[in-house]
C-alpha cells in the first residue's frame, strides 16, 4: 500500500501540478499526512505550502476541508486549482444564500476533493449539519498562527476550529500550516488545534532573494518616489500604518502619475475588491495599503515592499515582506523609518478595537506582550549588524553574521569612541529628570529656541546647548545606547527616556562606549537600483517576451490573473527546452496534463513561429556553442593588486555578466566551486583556505563582523584571475 501511495503522489504531482520533484519539506509532510498523522510545517512564503495539503486531498478518501482567514485567498486558491484540473470550491460571505446551497449540494454529491472556508462558518447550523453526514478526510488550517493569541494576527473566530473537528463523527487528519511563527506561537497552534502528536517541520525562515534596507529620511514621500523612478514597470505593494496614510501617499504617488490604488478597512467592499482584483491582474502596479492587505495573496511577480511606516512587530513585518518576490527573483523589501512611526505604533497597541481579551489581567498581558515586541521591531531599524541575521535569529534560527544582501551589510561603518557624546547625552537625561523623549532631549542638547524648550525652562539647565552634532548622529548614537542598556524608553503611549542599569558606570567614567556608525560618504550604502528579473542564460529574451504576451492575453479572457495561467519560471523553462510536442511541453516545469490541454496548443504555435523566424538550428548552435562566456581579459573585469573578498570579485564579475544580458554570479556559488575544487574547506561553519587555496593566493584571517569574531577569505590579484578566468567558464 505503501508503494502504491508513493507512485500516486508522484503521478498526481506531475499530471495536476507540472513539477516531477517536491521542494524542500514538501514530501515530508505529505507523506505524514497521507499515513494518517497530523502535522504543522513552517514555511516560508512561497515555498509552496499549498501543495502539502492540496496533493494528499487528491489522493485521501472523501473531502478535505481548508479553512482560510481570507476571501481573497480562498478566491486565489480555487481558481488556481481550477486551472489544474481540480474540482474545488470555496464557502464565505461573498457568496448569496443559494450560491452556498449549491456548494454544499455539490459537496454532497461527491463534486468537490476540497473546499475553502471561513472560520465562521464552521459555527452555522448549516455547515455543522453538512459536516455531520459528509466524509471529511482532513482539515487543514491555513495561515495557523491566527489561532494564537501570541501571534501577530490572532483571530478569535479560529478558536472554534477544535470544537468542530471533535464534534464530528470521526476524527479527520489535521494539519496546519503558517510563514511565520515563533517557537512559543507554534507550540500555541499544536495546543489549540489539538494536533496528536504531530510531526513539525521548519524548513527555515530565510529568503535569500529578498534585500532588506532600512531607511531613516527626512522626507519620507521624496524618497519613496527616488526608489520609485527606476521601477515604474514592476509590480510593488507600499504599507502604511493608518487609512489617512494610505489615502495621502496613495494620493501623492497618483499626482506624480504612479498607476496606484489604495486599500483600506473603511473602503467599501465593492472598492475594496475592485482595486486587489485590479492589482493581482496587473492593471494597476502599485497597490498602497493597510495590513489588512495582503494575507494570502499568491501574486508571485511583486518586485518591491515598501512599508511607509514601522509595523508594530517582527512577525507582520516579515510576513508584509515576504509578499515580494515569492517567484524566487530578487526583489527589495524597504522600511522608511522615523520616530513618529513608534508614537503611532504604540498607540494602535493601547487602543486596539478589534483585540477581543478575556480579563483585564489578559490585557494588559497581551499589551504588554505587544510593547516588547515593538521594542524589538524598533531596534531592527536602529541596529548595525545584518538585517536578515537580526530577523532570522529572532525566530530561533543561528545565521551567518554576514549576508551581503541588506543595507546593514551593505554600509561602510566606522567603530568610534562616542564616550565623551554618551556621558553629556546621559547628563542631559539625567537633569530633564527623565520626563521627556528623544526629541526635546535632543533639541536641549543642541541649543534649540523651540516654545517647549523655553516655557519649561529647560534652556536654563547645565546641559542645553552643549553639542553641536547633527540631529541626525545625535539619534542614532542615542538609540546605540538604548540598544545597549545604557538608556531606555519607557512603554507609556508617549514613551520618554530614562537612564537604564549600565548608565551609573559611564556617567561616573567607569566604562567606554564604542559603537558603529554608517561613514557619510556619497556610496557608503550600495543598493540595487532595481530588482530586474533573472533570467538563465538560456532564454531568448525575445521568445520570452512573446510568452509574457500570450499569457497575458490567455489570462485576460478567462478573467484570471496571468501567474496561474503560468509562473514566470514555467515561461523561462519553455525558451530553455523550446518544446515542439505535447509531449516535450509536458516536461516544462509547471505544466501538468490539464494546462497541456488548455494551453499548449497555443504555446506550442508562438514557440514554433518564433523558431521559423530565427531559425531552430541557429538557436541551437548558439547554445551548443556558448557552455559560457569567454574568460574575461584585460579591463573588461577590474583585478586588483590589494587583497579583496569573493564578494567584492563576484561584484566585478557581474558588472560584465550584466552588460552581457547574462545571469549574475553570487559569492556562495563562486565559494561553493572553490570548496568542490579543493581550494576551500568548511571548518567551524566557516569557509577557510586549504593548502591549495594558500598557494592559489586566497588568505583566511579573523576579522569582527557585527560584534562576531568570523573567518574571512581574501583574494589576492593571482586568486582574482582564476576566478574571472577559471571559475566563470565551469558555472556557465
Amino acid at each position: 500500500m505503501i508503494l502504491i501511495r508513493q507512485a500516486q503522489k508522484f503521478e498526481a504531482l506531475g499530471h495536476y501540478f507540472g513539477y516531477d520533484s517536491f521542494r524542500e519539506g514538501q514530501e515530508a509532510l505529505v507523506d505524514t499526512i497521507l499515513s494518517g498523522g497530523d502535522c504543522l510545517g513552517i514555511m516560508p512564503t512561497g515555498a509552496g505550502k499549498s501543495i502539502c495539503y492540496q496533493l494528499p486531498a487528491l489522493l485521501m478518501k472523501g473531502i478535505t476541508l481548508v479553512i482560510s482567514p481570507l476571501i481573497s485567498l480562498m478566491k486565489d486558491q480555487v481558481g488556481a486549482l481550477t486551472q489544474a484540473g481540480i474540482r474545488a470550491a470555496y464557502l464565505n460571505s461573498s457568496l448569496t444564500e443559494r450560491q452556498s446551497r449549491l456548494v454544499l449540494d455539490n459537496a454532497r454529491a461527491g463534486v468537490y476533493r476540497i473546499i475553502y472556508v471561513a472560520p465562521e462558518r464552521l459555527e452555522t447550523d448549516t455547515f455543522r449539519e453538512f459536516a455531520q453526514g459528509a466524509q471529511i478526510a482532513m482539515v487543514s488550517v491555513d495561515e495557523a498562527h491566527c489561532i494564537s493569541q501570541w501571534g501577530q494576527d490572532f483571530r478569535p473566530s479560529y478558536l472554534g476550529i477544535r470544537g468542530f473537528v471533535d464534534a464530528l463523527p470521526s476524527r479527520p487528519v489535521l494539519s496546519a500550516f503558517t510563514a511565520t511563527a515563533t517557537a512559543e506561537v507554534r507550540k500555541d497552534i499544536a495546543l489549540r488545534l489539538g494536533l496528536d502528536n504531530p510531526y513539525i517541520l521548519v524548513t527555515g525562515f530565510d529568503r535569500q532573494n529578498l534585500h532588506f534596507s532600512v531607511q531613516k529620511p527626512g522626507n519620507k514621500d521624496g524618497t519613496l518616489l527616488d526608489f520609485l523612478y527606476h521601477r515604474k514597470n514592476e509590480a510593488g505593494i507600499v504599507y502604511c500604518s493608518t487609512r489617512n496614510a494610505v489615502e495621502e501617499v496613495c494620493e501623492m504617488l497618483c499626482a506624480q502619475g504612479y498607476s496606484a490604488l489604495r486599500y483600506h478597512a473603511g473602503l467599501p467592499d465593492d472598492e475594496r475588491r475592485q482595486n486587489q482584483d485590479n492589482f493581482i491582474y496587473d492593471r494597476a502596479k502599485i497597490i498602497v495599503a493597510t495590513n489588512a492587505f495582503g494575507m494570502g495573496i499568491d501574486k508571485s511577480n511583486v518586485r518591491y515592499v515598501v512599508h511607509y511606516n514601522m509595523p508594530k512587530n517582527i512577525e507582520s513585518y516579515y510576513q508584509e515582506a515576504g509578499r515580494a518576490g515569492r517567484d524566487g527573483d530578487p526583489a527589495t523589501c524597504l522600511l522608511l523609518y522615523s520616530g513618529q512611526d513608534v508614537r503611532t505604533a504604540q498607540f494602535l497597541i493601547e487602543n486596539n478595537r478589534e483585540a477581543r481579551y478575556e480579563d483585564a489581567e489578559s490585557e494588559e498581558l497581551l499589551k504588554e506582550r505587544d510593547r516588547r515586541r515593538l521594542k524589538v521591531m524598533t531596534f531592527y531599524c536602529h541596529t548595525d549588524e545584518c538585517l536578515r541575521g537580526y530577523i532570522l535569529r529572532y525566530f530561533g534560527e543561528h545565521p551567518q553574521p554576514y549576508c551581503g544582501n541588506c543595507t546593514s551589510c551593505l554600509t561602510n561603518f566606522e567603530t568610534e569612541d562616542v564616550t565623551i557624546l554618551a556621558q553629556k547625552i546621559l547628563s542631559c537625561v539625567s537633569r530633564m529628570r527623565e520626563r521627556y523623549g528623544i526629541k526635546l532631549v535632543i533639541d536641549v542638547l543642541r541649543g534649540s529656541k523651540n516654545e517647549k524648550v523655553t516655557r519649561w525652562g529647560l534652556d536654563k539647565l547645565s546641559t542645553y546647548n552643549i553639542c553641536d552634532e547633527p540631529e541626525k548622529r545625535l539619534r542614532d548614537v542615542i538609540q546605540g545606547l538604548v540598544l545597549r542598556e545604557y538608556l531606555r524608553t519607557t512603554d507609556d503611549q508617549y514613551p520618554v527616556l530614562a537612564l537604564g542599569n549600565l548608565a551609573g558606570e559611564v556617567l561616573r567614567g567607569n566604562a567606554h562606549v564604542e559603537m558603529k556608525l554608517a561613514k557619510e560618504t556619497s556610496s557608503s550604502r550600495r543598493e540595487p537600483k532595481h530588482s530586474k528579473r533573472s533570467l538563465p542564460r538560456e532564454v531568448d529574451e525575445q521568445l520570452f517576451a512573446k510568452l509574457v504576451s500570450l499569457r497575458g492575453e490567455l489570462a485576460k479572457n478567462q478573467n484570471v490573473p496571468a501567474y496561474i495561467v503560468f509562473a514566470d519560471s514555467s515561461l523561462a523553462d519553455m525558451c530553455v527546452q523550446m518544446p515542439s510536442t505535447d509531449e516535450e511541453f509536458l516536461k516544462v516545469s509547471g505544466v501538468g496534463q490539464v494546462k497541456l490541454e488548455r494551453y499548449g496548443e497555443a504555446f506550442l504555435k508562438t514557440i514554433s513561429e518564433f523558431v521559423q523566424k530565427h531559425g531552430h538550428a541557429a538557436i541551437s548552435e548558439q547554445s551548443a556553442s556558448s557552455p559560457g562566456p569567454e574568460p574575461m581579459r584585460g579591463n573588461e573585469i577590474e583585478v586588483s593588486d590589494e587583497m579583496v573578498s569573493v564578494s567584492v570579485v563576484a561584484e566585478r564579475i557581474n558588472c560584465a555578466l550584466i552588460r552581457r544580458g547574462m545571469k549574475k554570479l553570487t559569492g556562495a556559488k563562486i565559494n561553493a566551486w572553490l570548496i568542490e575544487q579543493g581550494y576551500l574547506r568548511i571548518e567551524d561553519g566557516f569557509k577557510v583556505a586549504t593548502k591549495m587555496g594558500n598557494e592559489l593566493g586566497i588568505t583566511t584571517s579573523e576579522k569582527e563582523i557585527r560584534g562576531s569574531l568570523c573567518k574571512v577569505n581574501t583574494f589576492n590579484v593571482q586568486a582574482q584571475r582564476f576566478v574571472v578566468d577559471k571559475v566563470i567558464l565551469e558555472l556557465y
